[in-house]
């Protein structure tokens, strides 16, 4: 009887083994903010390239054009980068505890990533995971965002950014597996 339990017990737990995910704990997750779709486009078919896991941070309110207006110093985005504490909300919950490496992705607004990037980073712990940072821009590139997003982002091995507004998926594997190299 003694030998039947300790064969049932052993074989759960090599069943268990057997059967556990081997991507937990590893593997790549693609996070993007994106308020006009250009910077989605990017980080999907660099996700897709990568054979990655993608999300979406989804802010609590939907910029509109009036929005993202910068030529207005009232507009939420002018007011959002004009204040370096403001935090927007964000409307669903990201995980990203099963992944080694996430390579959050922006677009540029005034030269650094919108504050509701700044809200996800400082939402997660970033212990032992590696942090690469890829934005779309309109011309003012990377810039120090990366850098800046790295220092809120606690624990992260930032390995770098770039810009690839005019990047393909293939491309940005390229740069990211020479970061991770």
């Amino acid at each position: 009887m003694k030998k039947l339990i300790l064969t049932l017990l052993l074989g759960g737990i090599i069943m268990t083994g057997a059967f556990a995910n081997p991507s937990a704990g590893s593997g790549t997750a693609f996070v993007y903010f994106s308020a006009t779709g250009t910077t989605e486009r990017m980080a999907r078919n660099a996700a897709k390239e990568m054979g990655a896991d993608v999300f979406e941070i989804e802010p609590v309110h939907k910029y509109t054009s009036a929005d993202l207006n910068w030529h207005d110093k009232k507009s939420l985005s002018s007011v959002e980068c004009n204040d370096p504490k403001s935090r927007p909300a964000i409307a669903n919950k990201i995980d990203i505890s099963a992944y080694d490496t996430v390579v959050v992705c922006y677009p540029i607004w005034w030269a650094y990533a919108p504050k509701i990037v700044y809200t996800f980073v400082e939402s997660q712990n970033w212990s032992g995971k590696k942090l690469v940072t890829i934005c779309t821009s309109g011309g003012s590139g990377l810039g120090r965002s990366g850098k800046d997003l790295a220092k809120f982002a606690k624990g992260a091995d930032f390995k770098g950014g770039k810009d690839f507004t005019r990047g393909s998926g293939a491309d940005i594997k390229k740069y990211i597996d020479g970061l991770l190299k």
